[in-house]
């Protein structure tokens, strides 16, 4: 079953689910926007049988501590260093990256400081390449080039009116797939006081991530990482051309697209399980085997 733990980071408490025997090979699950771990809250017990699953909530989001913007920087970097701290203080030795949204640059700034810790990546509609990008991110463009009380209210805005609702519905094949639960626990969460701050501060410093998408796509070439995609193609923020993209680096990859959006998990859970298990199975737990009956 699921458990339901916090431990504290450096005077956080960060809030995490976990399902499955430590023994077995771990996935830590990395979440997007504007959800929480509660995204996974299917896909853990589908896969506990044969997998460790871990999966935390970032500071601002979810059941952790929400410090104030002023008590804590909003950005990537230490978004990245609190789940570093968080791996270490659970005692993670080695994990596959379940990268979603947020997930992604929060992930693979943990592999490129510890790429002898990841096994594996599953990539669900998380970013690292420029085609990724589209439209729909002009106004935060403008955002970055030019903080102006001006463009913060646009983006501060373009939050308010799209509402966690429009990231769950916008591509999806049939509403009637949809659990409104979700999209009303995520607005709950993003109703508190000040979070709007904190969103607002991460979709500042995303121009951070942009900038290392060449370091990114380096450690891809380098480390080659055995990769899982599975992508809701059509996600209108992250667009299915960024999935495209990882084919250039990579040479040990399994591509899946799904006929739905950025929440692939919601209409296609099943499926995207099923893939993980049986990719994880020939890449992490059989090369486990191989290894240990070699040494």
């Amino acid at each position: 079953m699921t458990t339901y733990r916090t431990v504290s980071i450096n005077g956080l408490d960060i809030f995490y689910r976990e399902a499955g025997s430590r023994n077995n090979p771990t996935i830590l699950l990395l979440h997007g926007f504007p959800t929480s771990s509660h995204m996974f809250r299917n896909l853990i017990p589908a896969l506990a049988d044969q997998f460790h699953l871990i999966a935390p909530d970032y500071p601002g989001f979810g059941h952790s501590s929400m410090p104030m913007v002023d008590e804590f920087d909003y950005t990537f970097d230490r978004l990245a260093e609190v789940m570093a701290g968080f791996v270490d203080a659970i005692g993670l030795k080695h994990y596959s990256l379940y990268l979603m949204d947020y997930g992604a640059p929060i992930g693979y700034r943990l592999a490129v400081q510890y790429p002898e810790l990841v096994e594996s990546l599953i990539v669900q509609n998380g970013n690292a390449y420029e085609e990724g990008l589209g439209d729909f991110w002009k106004p935060m463009r403008a955002f970055w080039q030019n903080k102006t009380p001006e463009n913060s209210d646009r983006v501060r805005q373009a939050l308010a009116n799209k509402g966690a609702k429009w990231y769950y519905i916008t591509g999806a094949r049939n509403l009637e797939n949809l659990s409104p639960d979700t999209w009303t626990l995520d607005q709950a969460l993003l109703d508190r006081p000040s979070n709007i701050d904190i969103q607002l501060a991460l979709k500042y410093d995303y121009q951070s991530n942009v900038l290392l998408y060449p370091q990114w796509q380096a450690y891809l070439r380098q480390y080659q990482p055995p990769t899982l995609i599975v992508w809701g193609k059509n996600d209108q923020g992250f667009l299915v051309e960024g999935a495209y993209a990882y084919k250039r680096d990579l040479k040990n990859l399994e591509f899946h697209l799904f006929d739905t959006g950025h929440f692939a998990l919601e209409e296609d859970g099943d499926a995207i399980s099923d893939h993980i298990r049986r990719f994880l199975t020939t890449h992490v737990v059989e090369n486990t085997k191989l290894t240990t009956s070699n040494k």
